[in-house]
């Protein structure tokens, strides 16, 4: 079973990179398609402004996100129980010991992030510290180690990468639309419609269309991997009741004061605490009730 919701949970993870990929093309696509009937063109200014964009990210982003979340870093010395639970995760997780940060905040919380498990990093609030005991500490700190053992950290940096781009490729297309200028005048009526209408739907999806369905695809990504996060540190601590009882007290607990809006989708849980109705596409977790019933049945 655990094994099982472990390799759906990556199928999965494959496909929704794969929809990321095709909608960033047909957003650049689309663009050189608005703006000269060139649509390949487009495709190459899409694939350049990532590579750019992932050169500036990718070299550091433990830094940027830890600063964005107020973290401060901890050593063994001024933290003993935290460095030892994150050090016993990551010799059974089999990766690098990460560096260790504390956020002074109240509300219970932790998240993972990072380059690659060589250049990773996890988070717990001060909340969390205060309100756990070590098998839940345990439980989270599995789950965070697993983001990192799972490359979930590279994945969700490369799923921000991909979204920023799309975003400022839309944005580029909403100031410059009013200059498109159509000179087809010698092609005949039929063919000046039909340009006329796939240049709509070109406008649509670069405008509207491609950064809403760039948004839902992240967020997909982003709960497929609290799902296959919770699996794994089943796997590794061998204790699905650890993270129940942790994730039962997430839960019930206030917003954190100061969380990056930005990197609300590594936190274990939303420190926002928003809900976007009842069809959760925009949520960037699973309803933890459902979390919970799945680690119930391990």
């Amino acid at each position: 079973m655990l094994f099982e919701q472990i390799a759906r949970n990556k199928r999965k993870t494959i496909v929704i990179m794969t929809l990321f990929i095709i909608i960033l093309a047909l957003v650049g696509a689309g663009l050189g398609y608005i703006f000269g009937n060139r649509p390949i063109l487009g495709l190459i200014v899409a694939i350049i402004f990532s590579v750019i964009y992932m050169l500036i990210v990718l070299p550091n982003p433990a830094n940027m996100v830890m600063s964005l979340n107020h973290a401060q870093e901890i050593d063994e010395q001024s933290n003993p129980q935290l460095w030892h639970i994150v050090q016993d995760m990551a010799l059974v997780g089999r990766v690098p010991m990460p560096r260790v940060f504390i956020i002074n905040d109240q509300s219970p919380n932790a998240f993972a992030t990072g380059r690659d498990p060589n250049h990773s990093a996890v988070a717990v609030t001060q909340g969390l510290l205060d309100m756990m005991n070590r098998e839940e500490l345990e439980g989270v700190l599995g789950h965070e180690i697993s983001h990192i053992r799972n490359y979930d950290i590279m994945v969700s940096t490369i799923a921000a990468v991909l979204v920023g781009v799309i975003s400022f490729l839309s944005g580029i297309a909403s100031r410059y639309i009013w200059w498109i200028d159509d000179d087809d005048h010698d092609n005949n009526d039929s063919n000046n419609s039909l340009n006329l209408i796939f240049k709509v739907i070109a406008i649509l999806f670069v405008l509207i269309l491609g950064p809403i369905c760039a948004s839902l695809a992240q967020m997909a990504l982003s709960r497929n991997r609290e799902y296959l996060a919770d699996a794994s540190s089943v796997e590794l601590t061998r204790n699905p009741q650890g993270l129940i009882s942790a994730l039962k007290k997430i839960e019930n607990s206030e917003p954190m004061k100061k969380a990056d809006p930005s990197s609300a989708g590594m936190y274990i849980e939303n420190p926002l605490h928003q809900q976007h109705g009842l069809t959760h596409l925009f949520d960037t977790h699973p309803p933890t009730a459902d979390r919970i019933v799945r680690l119930e049945k391990m």
